[in-house]
Formats: C-alpha cells, structure tokens, sequence
C-alpha cells in the first residue's frame, strides 16, 4: 500500500535530498508517495508544519531548538529526526563594499574567515547584513565570526531577515549592505551583478550542521512505520547525492519549474563547490561546501544541538545550562538510530561529542566497528562541550 506524506522544502540547493528521494524513486521504493510542497520562507515553513498542513519539513536546524526554548512560533515541539546536510550557505557584500575591501588590500581568497572578517570590520561602518530567519545557522555562524574577528559595538550590525529567493533583490535594492544565504541564492547576487561573494561558511565552521529533518512532537514516535520509510528514503537519496558524478543529473531536476526554477548552471555551483565569486569572472572552489551523508553527516548529534542552544541562550540572556539540556532533548538520535541500523547507516557510539575538536577526518566507534567523522572545527580553535 502507498503512504503519503506531505513534505515542506524552500528552493534551496540543500533541499536535494527531499528532491531526488522522490524524483530517482528512493521514496517510491519504501512505498511512500512522497508529496513536496514549496514555501517561500522559513516562518510558512514552521507553521505549515506547526498546524499539520504538512508532515515533515526541510527546516532550520535551530528552529527546533529556538521551538524547545520557547522563542519562535505558535506552541508545541518540532523534533529533528535526522539531519539533511552541512555547509551549503555563502557570504556575501555589495560590490560596493567588495572594492572598499579590495581598496584596503583583501584578495578575497574564499578560505581564511579571520582575514575577511577583520577587513569587513576594518571599514568602520554599520552593517546590515540579511539572513533568512532569526533563529538559523546563517545568523549563530554570523554573529560567532564577527564577534571573533572583533566587533564590540552591537550597533555596528544589524540583522535582518530576508527570505532566501529575495536576497539578491534586498542587495540590489540597498536594503541590506552584506547577506548570509544558502545557495544558489548568493550566486543569483552575482549573476545579476549586485554582489561579490566574501566565504563560504565552511570557512568559519567545518561540517556545521545546517538543515534537518523535521516533524512535530510525538510524530515519528507515533507513526513509527511512516518515519521509518521516510528516513531510510532520505538516507538513501543522500548517500547518492554524495557520489560526485550524481550532483549534474541532481541540478537538471532541481532546476524545474517545481522546484528551485533556475539555470541547472547555477545550482551546480553549489552542489559541486565552484564558485564565480564577482562578475569579473573570479573562480573559487571550496571542496568541503556541501555534504550530504559521507562521514555520519546524517546523524543528529544532540550536542550540534547543545552548541545552538548555548549560542542563543549567550545572545538573548537566557540561562544557559537549561538551555543546553532542553534543546538537546528536540534531536531525536534514538528515532535516527532505530530506523537506519539494519540498513547500514554511520551510526557513532556516541550521541555527543566535543563540537569543534575534530580537525581531521578521524575515526571513533560506531555499532558497527568504526566511523570516520569529517572534520568539524571552528576557524578560531574553540571547542564545546556538551557536559561542562
């Protein structure tokens, strides 16, 4: 018998996994009619899931622990049962600002965070920086690298949300100076000859967890069959999205009209991590940018959730131990392991480790021997640790 579920997504190349999952057939091998739905921004995407008008979403991996601390949406959980990718986002100023920056001496090499940080900040000025939602990796890693690259005048920022398909619309608009987006949203900002890419944020962290997998509270509990169908399907779509030679057939279905409705041209960039960074035809390559499941990416590590919930405790002055244990609880690395066990899934000993303590692909135990983990650093050393 086929089984539907209705799946949320936002036109971004992170969204492949929900994408080739239905497109290659992965879901139709589980017997699931898996049903996506579009949205235009992550606020839509939280309440659809919220009220039930879907039943999983592609979603902000700290909304769920923006949810369990009681600052976003209407009431209830969202529990993340896996995640989707890591990486995957860029930043980017105006052109305005790229020739300040260049005037100043910065070569725009696409891999040293401290150095574009400090010569961002070393123009002196206000900087309205856009990123999709409040409660998002785009925001947590925009604020921890400028902080750390020297700002200490909160003043000097201000961070606006601009949902993703528009970001390059606010830039050229003069609405916001500088973006954090997931691609191919940056990208669009050069092709339309508004913006110079700056990082990407794998420059400021390795393996940053970025979207997850989402349901309401106590639904995969209670539809345990339907969560496990839609796991083993996603797993199965990312492990083929991780296979290089599959990511050009994943960028001509992504660029239907359904779907992300842009050239197959631009979202390749993203998929592949080759980037043109002005309209002077500059070419970077970030090999790291986008992972879907190799090195137990999929697995969510509730101490990714601990660092989230420790960045918003620090930023809104909340208390930051029973921040830490509450959203710990919203990433559901029980569901993650029942379902993908007997299909050979990365699944560590471990559900938490040091975040940041890993600066090279290093092996640790796993149910099933060993697993070699990617590394996870931070660009200025810092470690956490989920148990202080």
């Amino acid at each position: 018998m086929i089984q539907t579920i209705k799946a949320g997504f936002l036109p971004l190349t992170d969204a492949a996994p929900l994408i080739v999952a239905r497109e290659m057939g992965f879901a139709a091998e589980e017997g699931l009619d898996l049903d996506l739905v579009k949205l235009p921004s992550w606020s839509v995407m939280r309440d659809y899931l919220m009220l039930g008008l879907i039943d999983t979403a592609h979603l902000l991996s700290p909304v769920p622990v923006a949810k369990a601390l009681g600052l976003s949406g209407p009431e209830g959980r969202i529990e993340a049962i896996a995640a989707m990718n890591t990486g995957g986002n860029v930043i980017g100023v105006s052109n305005v600002i790229a020739e300040q920056m260049r005037a100043g001496g910065h070569g725009f090499d696409f891999r040293d965070a401290r150095m574009a940080g400090e010569a961002l900040l070393a123009l002196g000025k206000p900087l309205r920086v856009g990123v999709p939602f409040p409660f998002s990796m785009h925001a947590e890693l925009l604020y921890y690298w400028l902080e750390s690259c020297g700002l200490s005048d909160p003043a000097m920022l201000a961070v606006n949300t601009v949902p993703p398909p528009l970001m390059a619309d606010a830039l050229a608009a003069g609405e916001i100076d500088a973006f954090c987006v997931g691609e191919p949203w940056g990208s669009l900002s050069v092709e339309n000859g508004v913006g110079t890419l700056l990082l990407p944020t794998s420059a400021i962290r390795r393996s940053a967890i970025e979207k997850v997998l989402a349901v309401r509270g106590g639904w995969a509990d209670d539809n345990p069959e339907l969560s496990g169908k839609l796991l083993r399907a996603l797993w199965r779509a990312g492990t083929w999205l991780d296979r290089p030679r599959k990511r050009a057939t994943a960028a001509e279905i992504m660029a239907r009209p359904d779907y992300l409705d842009l050239p197959v041209n631009l979202i390749e960039r993203g998929l592949n991590g080759s980037f043109f960074i002005s309209g002077g035809g500059e070419i970077r390559q970030d090999p790291h940018f986008l992972t879907f499941q190799e090195g137990a990416v999929g697995f969510p590590w509730r101490s990714q959730a601990g660092w989230i919930a420790m960045r918003i405790a620090r930023r809104l002055g909340l208390d930051e131990a029973e921040a830490i244990r509450t959203g710990k609880a919203c990433f559901r690395t029980d569901i993650y392991r029942r379902h993908l066990r007997d299909l050979g899934a990365d699944l560590p000993g471990a559900s938490e480790k040091l975040e940041g303590a890993i600066s090279q692909p290093t092996a640790v135990p796993s149910e099933r021997g060993r697993v070699i983990l990617s590394p996870d650093h931070f660009f200025d050393g810092q470690v956490f640790d989920p148990e202080p």
